[in-house]
């Protein structure tokens, strides 16, 4: 029986990662890593392997022309496998966006950004997964930026992007640390939500925390619109909580200052272990000369995503939104 192409890949991916973890002696993802060059380039460039296991590897490389795949087949296949390997390294932090969400917000992006050719940040790239989905999405001119402070995700997200053929910029630096990127015209990130350890680099930002840690998230919000034009567009996946915490004020004032609340949607609770861990897609303006707020910003509770006959009344309801607010 023939394999799906997105199986197809996810078993070469895998059976060529186990084969190089043995060889190197390294985790699963950084022997991905190395495969997905490998595959890439159309070689095994890793000299210190055996000779049985280069003409093995070598084989099933040959097996497989990227060419007959889609970009959105090699992203979920990718996605897959580091899924599979983050399961056996768990960090916290390292949680991939699920694939509805990131057409979420692939759709939102292509709604609010009329233009047909823009500059777009992930500020917390991770491995790539939802900026590339994003990308899969648009049938726009979209040059795209990510940032990653850990080096092995941002080598997986430029392996993803070599794979998909998506000319990304990739820097591998702590996000909040100075940025010498141009402004975008839109942002989008699964803002990593916790505290942010350097107090000094924090101090630099208006939402630091008057005493303490600064939230992570707050700061990745500050600096995100920092780096956007005026009028730009923020597509933020947030905790529910967000105006509730100990550091909200401030976070109401600097939004008061800055930006408008285009819309909030919530992701629904079924998605998440608990309800604290519950989140929702905000997505923000940049205030700038002629930046009128909607009549009423966009607030939607979703239903459970893969109910398809109440997603289509939303998206029916967002449509409506969008003709009432933007002309």
């Amino acid at each position: 029986m023939k394999m799906a192409p997105v199986e197809q890949l996810f078993t070469l991916f895998n059976e060529t990662a186990l084969v190089l973890q043995e060889e190197l002696s390294c985790t699963y993802l950084e022997a991905l890593a190395e495969t997905g060059e490998n595959l890439f380039n159309g070689s095994v460039l890793q000299n210190e392997v055996s000779e049985i296991t280069f003409k093995r590897l070598e084989k099933q490389y040959k097996e497989i022309n990227l060419d007959n795949f889609t970009k959105e087949e090699i992203r979920k296949a990718y996605q897959l496998v580091i899924l599979k390997g983050m399961k056996e390294n768990v960090q916290p932090n390292h949680q991939m966006t699920p694939d509805s969400v990131g057409m979420l917000i692939s759709y939102l992006v292509d709604k609010f950004m009329k233009q047909s050719s823009f500059r777009l940040l992930d500020p917390a790239i991770g491995t790539g997964n939802l900026l590339t989905t994003v990308l899969n999405q648009l049938q726009k001119n979209v040059q795209s930026i990510g940032i990653d402070i850990d080096d092995l995700l941002i080598k997986l997200a430029y392996i993803n992007a070599n794979l998909q053929e998506h000319p990304i910029e990739l820097f591998n630096q702590d996000s909040l640390e100075p940025l010498f990127i141009d402004p975008v015209d839109a942002v989008i990130a699964d803002l990593p939500v916790g505290f942010y350890p350097n107090d000094v680099r924090a101090s630099d930002y208006q939402l630091k925390a008057d005493k303490g840690h600064s939230y992570a998230h707050h700061l990745f919000i500050e600096q995100s619109v920092r780096h956007t034009k005026h009028g730009g567009y923020l597509f933020f996946i947030i905790p529910n909580g967000l105006f509730e915490s100990d550091q909200a004020q401030q976070l109401r004032e600097f939004f008061k200052e800055e930006i408008i609340i285009q819309g909030v949607l919530q992701l629904p609770l079924s998605m998440f272990n608990n309800k604290n861990a519950a989140k929702s897609i905000l997505v923000l303006q940049k205030k700038g000369e002629g930046i009128a707020a909607p009549k009423q910003a966009l607030l939607v509770n979703l239903p459970n995503l893969s109910n398809a006959v109440e997603m289509d009344n939303i998206l029916k309801k967002v449509e409506k939104w969008f003709q009432d607010n933007k002309r």
